[in-house]
């Protein structure tokens, strides 16, 4: 299996990227935000890949992050969503946004990706909704903000929970309330209280 390809990045096509490996060209298949990402061409990157094995064919499915990888992988593991498939949703939502719709049954954010009908995407939240947790993504959210690893696997998630617990108490969406809680700075000392006043000020503006 390839789990990474570094090389230079030759070229960025409408759905797939070139990499330079030692004068071989590597055509890997990206979602298009990760795309977005990327450097300018003749610089150095690091793809995290996916090699996908058909009768016809040999695919390279790549990633910027490892965790990117296995959200991918995740996807593909739902019955009735290939490769292709799941690089759709992945270019239409991020996968913290993904996750946040899983936690939330948000069916129409997850049918806003290409060729995902509304059973697909009922059927995708049911498979995954036992392998996330609103834990997991708001530990996710922690680590990618950088806050202090031991703080964001303890408090920071109960605080956290809380907050969106309450505010989808008030009337707010899930997905919106997990996305406004991730935005707010937590600090060791703050309560439940001051977390969701900081959340509700995001969502006023």
């Amino acid at each position: 299996m390839i789990s990474y390809i570094r090389g230079e990045l030759a070229a960025v096509e409408a759905d797939k990227v070139i990499v330079d490996v030692g004068g071989v060209g590597y055509g890997i298949y990206m979602p298009g935000q990760a795309m977005g990402l990327l450097p300018a061409a003749g610089q150095e990157v690091k793809i995290h890949t996916y090699l996908n094995v058909k009768e016809d064919a040999m695919q390279l499915f790549g990633f910027l992050t490892k965790d990117d990888l296995d959200i991918f992988r995740l996807l593909i593991g739902v019955n009735g969503i290939g490769p292709k498939g799941g690089l759709g949703i992945l270019s239409a939502l991020s996968p913290d946004d993904l996750r946040f719709a899983v936690i939330s049954n948000d069916v129409k954010a997850i049918q806003a990706a290409p060729g995902i009908g509304k059973k697909t995407a009922e059927k995708l939240i049911l498979e995954l909704k036992d392998k996330l947790s609103i834990e997991d993504v708001l530990e996710h959210a922690a680590h990618e903000d950088s806050q202090p690893a031991a703080y964001a696997a303890g408090g920071a998630n109960e605080v956290q929970s809380e907050a969106v617990q309450a505010l989808v108490a008030l009337g707010y969406g899930s997905t919106e309330s997990l996305k406004a809680v991730k935005q707010v700075d937590i600090t060791e000392d703050m309560e439940v209280g001051e977390v969701l006043k900081g959340a509700l000020k995001h969502m006023m503006y």
